[in-house]
Order: C-alpha cells, then structure tokens, then sequence
C-alpha cells in the first residue's frame, strides 16, 4: 500500500514524500520593488522537510498584485532575491515551485504602480473589500482586458514561469483557483464576453488552456502545475455547473504532460473522483475539511488512492516539521490568525519543532 510518507517522482524529481506544502499568502515581501527578504529564505527553509514546497502566490506582472508586501517574478531584483529563497530550500534537500498567481479584478489602485487598475475578463465588480495599507478599500470596477491585452498576459506569465526557472525553482504552479484571474475567465459571473474568450465552456477555458501551453513551452511541461477550486465561491465567484467546465479544462491539458493537477476541494467528493479519474499524471489534493484545517486524517487519502499527494495549508504553516509530526501523530501547534497576514518573526519564522 503506498503511503503519503512514501516518495513520488513529480516532472523527473524525486520527492521524498507526498506531502506538500499548500500555497499561502503571508504579505512579508518588504524588500525594495516586492522582492523576497532573508526571512522569508528562513520560512521556507525550515519547510524543506515537505515533499513539495508551493510558494505564496507570486504576481507575474505588477498589474497582477491584489495585496500589499506580496512578492513578484517581472524583474531582475526579484530573480536575485528569489534564488536566496531556493538556495536555501535545496541545502536543506527541499523541492520547491513558485506559484504565479495574477490577481484580477481583486485588488486595489492603490496597491499597484501609478496609473494601473485592475483587470479582468469583464467590468464585473465583485462585491467586498480588499486590504490595503490605508486600510480596507472596496473593490473596484476592473478594466476589460482587450485581446492584445490578453495575448500580452499570456506572454507575462511565460516570462514570469522563465524568471522562476532561472531563480532556482524546480517548477511552477499556475494558480488558477479561488477567484483570481484565471478563475475569473472559467466561471460564468466574472467572463461575460462574447468573443472567443468567452461564451460557452470552449471559450471560458481558452485563457486558461493559452496560459498553461504558453507556459509549458517556455519551460517545459514537467515543471508545471496547475491549481484549480471548482465551484469555490471564494471572491464573489459563481459557478453554476463546474462539472463540466473543468472536464472539459482537463480534456485539453491532459496531452501537455504536466507535473501536476492541483485541487483545491469543495464538498462535492464525487466531482473530485471524476477529476481524478480526468487527470493523466499526479494528483495533488488540498482536502475539503472546513471549519476545521487539514489534519492527520487527509493521510488516509494518499493510501485510499483518492490523490497521489495531499496539501496541507496552515498546518505547515505553524508546524514547520509538519510531515514529521504527521508520522509522529503529534502534537501539533496551533496556527496563529492574528499573525497570518503582514508582520515580522513572530508568527512566521518562530514556530517550535518536535527537536529543537
């Protein structure tokens, strides 16, 4: 019986074990131009026990920003910064991909450079807040990408996905989930258009199937991952019918060879079986487990075969040996909200081991 303690090769690298380290946002790239900062080498560092590290979500261009401090991959500066971070990742034996992750239309004017706005597939202004450092700010109107605009996200992605391999990452994972821009193209209540960007299912998974290509042949499909939350109502996002937009996303990706399919679950099981059973190469699943978080028992999901590898999110990010813990049975330490989002140490880098 394979185990979640037992290895994986993922895009021709061995994994020491199939438990991964979820994508979460912390807000500490204080570094000049969103550059990551010694710190955050440190955070990563002490998480290299994982089998696959996914970084925070990393913006492919500054008009992809949504929060404030969170770090890029569009400039030369934060190339450098980020080697410091995989340096030190692959000492400690670790895998590690940078998760690209363009906003959208969450976001604010003020957390982007002079003159840019939010973008999306359509005007559709979701409805809430976001934080900025004035405080919380209601979201605004998002920009209408045009084609050409279309076309040169696309193309910052690639870059960004090419910037990663020459930071040092092992891959990256295209974050597609949770109501950002990606997303916004897929789901029907953020894609109104009526040009071939939009419209029915082919239309609404163009984006997403042009970003994923274009990124995989910048960098070949073995270092690339893709996040996807169907149904996920996450950022004023609706979605009638999931099932059959993201079979259909899975039919045109599934020739790629990708590294992986990342599924961020809902309570829906049985659609989660049927993208299983979609997906060609390895699984990766972030279980649904709300309130509560992901907890020893999502082990048993790797044995049973409903995933070839498990997320664990803010498990890992108090617990910085998690996966020992996990095999340990315990104890674990409780994640601390107030600390989650912004901050220094305290809450990041200061989480006990079982050995100190």
């Amino acid at each position: 019986m394979t185990t979640a303690f037992d290895p994986i090769v993922l895009g021709g690298k061995r994994l020491t074990s199939r438990i991964a380290m979820a994508p979460m946002t912390r807000s500490r790239a204080f570094g000049p131009g969103a550059e990551p900062t010694e710190l955050m080498a440190t955070y990563y560092a002490q998480r290299a026990g994982a089998g696959l590290i996914v970084t925070e979500g990393i913006q492919p261009s500054p008009v992809g920003q949504g929060y404030p401090d969170t770090p890029g991959l569009h400039t030369p500066g934060q190339v450098r910064s980020w080697r410091t971070v995989t340096d030190a990742v692959h000492r400690e034996g670790g895998a590690i991909f940078a998760q690209l992750m363009h906003t959208g239309r969450i976001g604010h004017p003020s957390l982007l450079p002079e003159g840019l706005s939010p973008v999306a597939p359509s005007a559709v202004t979701a409805t809430g807040q976001v934080y900025t450092p004035e405080g919380p700010k209601d979201f605004v109107a998002p920009k209408e990408l045009s084609e050409a605009e279309i076309r040169q996200t696309i193309d910052d992605f690639a870059v960004a996905a090419r910037n990663a391999v020459e930071a040092g990452f092992d891959g990256v994972e295209l974050h597609g989930a949770n109501g950002y821009l990606i997303h916004q193209f897929l789901a029907p209540g953020t894609n109104r258009r009526t040009d071939a960007w939009g419209g029915g299912t082919e239309g609404r998974i163009r984006f997403a199937v042009e970003v994923v290509t274009a990124v995989a042949e910048a960098i070949g499909g073995n270092r690339v991952g893709l996040r996807i939350s169907p149904g996920n109502p996450y950022n004023d996002m609706t979605e009638d019918n999931p099932g059959e937009v993201y079979e259909a996303l899975l039919r045109r990706l599934a020739g790629l060879d990708l590294a992986y399919l990342h599924l961020m679950e809902g309570p829906d099981r049985d659609l989660t079986a049927r993208l299983r059973t979609a997906w060609p190469s390895t699984f990766v699943l972030n279980p649904f487990t709300y309130p509560d978080v992901t907890g020893p028992d999502a082990l048993k999901l790797v044995e049973d075969g409903t995933a070839d590898m498990v997320a664990y999110g803010a498990l890992f990010l108090a617990n910085p040996d998690l996966p020992a813990r996990l095999a340990a049975g315990g104890p674990f330490n409780t994640p601390d909200q107030s600390t989650f989002y912004g901050g220094d140490h305290r809450g990041y880098t200061d989480y006990p081991t079982l050995i100190a």
